[in-house]
């Protein structure tokens, strides 16, 4: 299993990559920044990676994973409900493909403004 790290100004996190598709053409990418957009208890942000939606595909996903949305080629870190959902758990826009999860406390990204700079590298 990889490890990500993942980084904003305040908060660094590292994350485990399952054994998808999708995890294996982001890893082919790493490093990228992008710019932060915050959706509820959401961030995404695009990335230079075109994948289309996997089979397993889901809207409704854990606190500490993460998806990538076909529809914006964006990386989505989940770390609690958004404007989609109708309780505690996260649920995104539309179905995103589940490539890993948050090892740490991944409520920690509530500190982290629409705009930010957010950096994905391999982890050591």
């Amino acid at each position: 299993m990889k490890t990500i790290s993942i980084s904003t100004e305040d908060v660094t996190l590292k994350a485990e990559l399952n054994d998808s598709v999708t995890a294996q053409e982001i890893l082919k990418s790493l490093p990228f920044e992008g710019t932060a957009n915050v959706w509820g208890d959401e961030i995404y942000f695009g990335i230079p990676v075109v994948i289309s939606r996997e089979k397993n595909a889901r809207e409704d996903v854990e606190v500490g994973e993460l998806g990538y949305w076909p529809v914006g080629n964006a990386f989505c870190i989940f770390f609690g409900p958004t404007p989609a959902s109708s309780g505690e758990r996260p649920r995104a826009a539309s179905p995103v493909n589940v490539f890993g999860r948050i090892t740490g406390n991944a409520k920690l990204f509530k500190s982290v403004k629409s705009g930010s700079v957010v950096r994905v590298e391999l982890s050591e």
